[in-house]
């Protein structure tokens, strides 16, 4: 009979993409994979901890699945492991500890607990790691959208952000290996492929090569993808050279996730963050001058320690002045282990809570304004899933990553198709086939 395996992933895409490799090992081994509220053999918790509030999270899911199975094997791996291995290991019911490296080896090391329960504990210094360790994604189908993992770590050191110490130097992915992984990818059906990592700007500078450029123009030239979408990007990559040669790349699409987290100057230094606002400013400048239509998203902070009214207003008035197609806010909390949680004048919880609201309300203005430019336009969708907003229509993405619905079943999926958009609904967009 297949042993079962289940999944309970929390976090980033990274992560996400990690665990979509662990299940591939999974099932080469074999394995059946079902849903995180099954009775398995094997629970795998893939953990975050860019807050205190994803450790608890993360605590609470490993004492669920020992609920499930007493006689499971609880697997738990990633940041949380990475940065807390004392802490996970005093948790009784972990029986195998991983962190951010030797994920390859997780069906190797369950089965050996499975033969002889005795516990394994295999976090290593994420420090000394210089090699980017090979986990891609094989086989699977299904999708139209695919996420591909170039890099790991990050060297910015930011003062709110844990990462660092989590997921180690920046180890950057050979671009060969890339290249094969966009290949099989096509080969599956895949129109997008979305570029991530922990830090993808820096891509490159460990093994001296011309950097993300070299990436994206490599996979622009594999037959099959039809877009390339980048992740969060750092604004200080952006030069007037970079942009001459991404505008050359006709399946790039033209949408910037330019990691801002605050407007304000002082509160930019605080933060440890390598830019001014009037750097940015300029950046987004340079991006519009060589593309049509651009969507640029972003995350914010709102309630850093020390941020005073006047900041706020700052940020408030620079994400207006930029128009964002989508702002992603974040109350500020406070990460143990990162110089920001020591600072003097933490914020007030109502205080956050009020200028996160104002943000919020912001972006969906921002979203609609931005949204309303297309009304009348033909806009090319990627399809995706049948739509769970409108009955009878199905729905998917620009390439500036607005919404669209239109009617159609799922036979559609997977398709690009023209659309002549009508008008809005909610933050999407609803339209005709042409």
């Amino acid at each position: 009979m297949e042993k079962r395996v289940a999944f309970y992933t929390l976090g980033c895409k990274v992560n996400q993409y990690e665990t979509e490799a662990m299940i591939e090992l999974f099932l080469k081994n074999n394995y059946e994979i079902v849903s995180e509220e099954d009775f398995a053999d094997v629970y795998v918790i893939n953990t975050c901890t860019v807050t205190n509030l994803s450790d608890k999270k993360s605590r609470q899911f490993i004492r669920r699945c020992r609920g499930k199975n007493e006689n499971a094997v609880i697997a738990v791996v990633g940041c949380y492991s990475q940065v807390s291995p004392e802490e996970v290991a005093k948790i009784e019911e972990v029986d195998v500890i991983l962190g951010t490296d030797n994920r390859s080896k997780i069906v190797e090391i369950c089965e050996e607990f499975i033969q002889n329960k005795n516990r394994v504990n295999l976090v290593s210094d994420i420090m000394k790691i210089r090699n980017f360790e090979e986990i891609g994604i094989e086989e699977v189908e299904g999708k139209t959208r695919a996420f591909l993992k170039i890099q790991d770590g990050c060297n910015q050191y930011c003062s709110y952000c844990i990462i660092p110490y989590a997921r180690g130097s920046i180890r950057s992915r050979e671009l060969d290996n890339i290249v094969m992984e966009v290949e099989r990818l096509a080969k599956n059906g895949f129109k997008e492929v979305v570029l991530t990592g922990i830090h993808i700007s820096s891509y490159g500078k460990d093994l001296g090569t011309e950097g993300l450029i070299e990436v994206i123009e490599r996979i622009n030239r594999v037959n099959g993808i039809e877009r390339i979408r980048l992740g969060s990007l750092e604004p200080t990559l952006v030069t007037d050279n970079f942009m001459e040669r991404l505008s050359k790349l006709d399946k790039l699409c033209n949408h910037f996730h330019l990691s801002l987290q605050s407007g304000s100057d002082t509160v930019l230094k605080r933060m440890n963050r390598k830019y001014t606002s009037s750097e940015y400013r300029e950046i987004v400048k340079i991006i519009r001058g060589h593309m049509d239509n651009v969507a640029f998203t972003t995350d914010i902070i709102v309630g850093f320690p020390g941020e005073t009214e006047e900041e706020f207003k700052e940020t408030f008035d620079f994400i207006k002045e930029i128009g964002f197609s989508k702002v992603h806010v974040f109350q500020y909390s406070p990460r143990k282990g990162t110089p920001a949680a020591k600072m003097k004048e933490q914020i007030n919880g109502n205080i956050k809570h009020d200028r996160s609201k104002k943000l919020i309300e912001l972006s969906e203005y921002l979203t609609k304004e931005f949204n309303k430019m297309f009304i009348g336009k033909d806009m090319d969708v990627l399809f995706e899933e049948k739509s769970k907003l409108k009955k009878g229509y199905i729905e998917g993405y620009t390439t500036n990553y607005i919404r669209v619905l239109a009617p159609g079943d799922d036979n559609l999926e997977g398709q690009i198709q023209s659309v002549n958009i009508e008008c809005l609904h909610e933050d999407s967009l609803i339209g005709n086939m042409r």
